[in-house]
């Protein structure tokens, strides 16, 4: 049983089961046992397709990262609004695209980055070198490329690291 089931893990029935819940808009028996029993199939069926498994090593920097990202998304939700309801002049607008050299490796990491990077708005992650150390970025109102490069290194990918290498 636990060669059949062992890479199943339990984020992923559970994530799947809320998510059959969510869409089914339903918490009756039959949805449950019919969700549990789909998010245990689904789970193991793509289990071959997930090689690495993440190891969080420290929960509680997560904890804290998840934090400092939600904080971001708010302050730059307000600043990017601001510049689409033109309450500033388009030619103080400076986009561009910036590279951030990376020491993060772990592709679970790069993943949480992409994924914090895009979440924030004003930022879209556009692409990562050949050699997978140059995150380039594409951002709404470059300012100041050092503080950005800075501010993306210190606030996300040393926890990140700290994380998961």
């Amino acid at each position: 049983m636990k060669r059949l089931f062992g890479r199943v893990t339990p984020v992923v029935v559970l994530s799947l089961l809320g998510l059959w819940l969510l869409l089914n808009q339903s918490l009756s028996p039959a949805h449950i046992v019919l969700g549990v029993v789909l998010a245990l199939v689904l789970a193991w069926t793509t289990s071959s397709l997930r090689p690495l498994k993440a190891r969080v090593r420290h929960l509680g920097t997560a904890a804290l990262l998840i934090l400092v990202v939600l904080k971001d998304i708010v302050q730059n939700n307000l600043s990017v609004a601001l510049i689409v309801l033109g309450f500033r002049p388009l030619r103080d607008i400076h986009s561009g695209f910036l590279r951030i050299p990376l020491d993060l490796r772990d592709p679970h990491g790069l993943a949480a980055l992409a994924a914090i990077v895009t979440a924030t708005p004003g930022t879209v992650w556009a692409g990562l070198s050949a050699e997978g150390d140059t995150l380039t970025l594409h951002v709404l109102d470059l300012k100041d490329e050092a503080g950005l490069t800075r501010l993306i290194k210190d606030r996300y990918e040393k926890p990140l690291m700290r994380i998961f290498e």
